[in-house]
């Protein structure tokens, strides 16, 4: 018997063990293959030389998200479906991490009055995990400013003013589902932080909430045009 027990507390540890591995190697893939450290090179203008070996970004990207003091520094990717770039890369290949990608409702120019943009949250501020800070006034309050090139030609470049900062369930159709008549009033009504009103058109940048996947992070930016 004792042979037994001995050998059923070894193999529960074992697999364990392996169970633990899988995690650190699952969280340590995701988060080395979410974009090259490279990827500002394609931003639009930049200086990089470009090889016949480099990859190209797909033709789906619609614009250049910036925002100042974070690692927000990504091409804005636009898919037929929102499920698209979910997990599909700039560059047109799977990933787990995915793209940031502007709501397949929205138009490409980002002529609508609001427009909503996704990212996957990632750890250590990648992709999306830095709009969490944004939760905090202080932070927000620090950290208002940022680009927005629309399309590739850097002279379609917009500066972005971030006013507020939410959390809401995914099925908040205001936000979501573009039902709301009045989304400055709703936005200032469930803030956790807001600065201020104006009438320049808004991008919202929404990640899951770490830990949740019921409940979003959106931060509000308006586009200075």
């Amino acid at each position: 018997m004792n042979v037994l027990y001995e050998r059923a507390v070894f193999i529960a540890l074992a697999l364990v063990l392996l169970i633990v591995s899988w995690c650190m190697y699952d969280n340590y893939y995701i988060y080395s293959h979410t974009f090259e450290d490279n990827i500002i090179r394609y931003k639009p203008g930049s200086s990089y030389a470009f090889s016949a070996e480099d990859p190209q970004l797909s033709d789906e990207m619609v614009a250049w998200l910036t925002i100042d003091g974070t690692k927000i520094d990504y091409p804005v990717m636009q898919g037929s479906s929102n499920m698209k770039y979910l997990n599909t890369d700039p560059f047109g290949s799977y990933s787990l991490s995915g793209s940031i990608f502007l709501d397949s409702r929205n138009s490409p120019d980002m002529s609508d009055s609001y427009s909503v943009v996704y990212g996957h949250h990632m750890e250590h501020g990648k992709m999306f995990g830095a709009l969490d800070s944004f939760l905090d006034s202080s932070y927000l309050t620090e950290h208002t400013s940022g680009s927005l090139i629309i399309g590739s030609n850097v002279e379609n470049t917009y500066p972005l003013e971030v006013f507020a900062s939410m959390q809401a369930k995914a099925s908040d159709e205001n936000i979501f589902e573009f039902k709301c008549t009045d989304i400055i009033g709703y936005i200032r009504e469930n803030s956790k932080v807001f600065l201020h009103e104006d009438d320049k058109p808004v991008i919202a940048l929404s990640t899951c909430t770490s830990g949740d996947m019921v409940t979003r992070t959106i931060v509000f930016c308006y586009i200075i045009k």
